[in-house]
């Protein structure tokens, strides 16, 4: 179970233990973020005094308490992996978290707005491993040539912490990188794994608003140097990729509130095979 498995990589197993971190979140902390957090209400921070370390172990207990209503993990996400993203945060390197099943939407999906107590969208993009060979990679190519497709993403986060609660690379990481909601765009297979390395890295990623207006540009290597290094980067945390696990490389640029969007968003990968598109509308 990638749950379990990632249960044991963050903090040794240490739910509910005595050994668990100093600021490790209490079950009663828990319960009340997630009934914060299915509410849409603006919530308390987790481990704010804590280490990255804390957070870890509190991530890990919040997972298991989201999983009955988001579904399993699919997958990890690698946040902050822009430097518009680590300025607006204070961070120095990039915070990690995952992804539920049921948090993923199909293209052209309609949602409610707001989606949540601090809803945010980001232009994303997703890579779908199809081999465990990947977890010897060391290079973008070598990462590539695991990964079957690759995907469009619009990422659709929810800060969830009230006003004047601090957001940090440490409380964002306890709240699992604040997952809600996302948008999945169609498969681009992976046939030519340098010719893909090529096209990542020189694509240009632009997200728009409904009504067309250019929100932000960025080149592939705005994330990290490439979209590829995301998944090193996971994996230098500790994480053992398996086939069918997605991995979302983290925003290409700001984040933006729901008004931004005018009634939705879109996210153009020009570079890419068949410069694809991926949208949602805001209800």
């Amino acid at each position: 179970m990638r749950c379990i498995r990632y249960f044991s990589v963050l903090c040794a197993i240490v739910l509910c233990t005595q050994q668990a971190a100093a600021d490790c979140a209490s079950d009663a902390q828990i319960d009340r973020f997630v009934q914060d957090y299915l509410k849409g209400t603006p919530t308390a921070a987790l481990s704010t005094g804590g280490s990255m370390e804390d957070a870890l172990c509190t991530q890990a207990k919040l997972i298991h308490a989201l999983e009955p209503h988001l579904g399993p993990v699919v997958g990890y996400k690698a946040g902050l992996t822009s430097t518009p993203a680590q300025e607006r945060f204070g961070a120095s390197e990039p915070v990690q978290g995952v992804l539920f099943r049921d948090m993923m939407l199909e293209d052209g999906a309609t949602i409610p707005s707001p989606w949540g107590a601090r809803p945010v969208f980001e232009a994303d993009l997703v890579l779908v491993v199809g081999d465990a060979r990947i977890n010897q990679a060391t290079t973008p190519v070598e990462v590539m040539a695991s990964i079957s497709v690759v995907r469009p993403f619009i990422e659709l986060p929810d800060l969830t912490l009230a006003e004047g609660e601090p957001i940090t690379p440490v409380t964002l990481t306890a709240i699992g990188v604040a997952p809600k909601l996302g948008v999945l765009g169609s498969e681009i297979p992976v046939s030519d794994p340098a010719a893909m390395v090529q096209a990542l890295a020189d694509m240009t990623v632009t997200l728009s608003a409904a009504d067309s207006e250019v929100l932000a540009q960025a080149p592939g290597v705005a994330v990290l140097g490439h979209p590829a290094n995301a998944a090193l980067w996971l994996m230098s945390k500790g994480i053992e990729f398996q086939p069918g696990d997605l991995i979302s490389v983290g925003s290409f640029g700001p984040l933006f509130p729901p008004a931004k969007g005018k009634g939705g968003a879109s996210v153009t990968y020009e570079g890419l095979p068949g410069n694809p598109t991926v949208s949602v509308k805001f209800e």
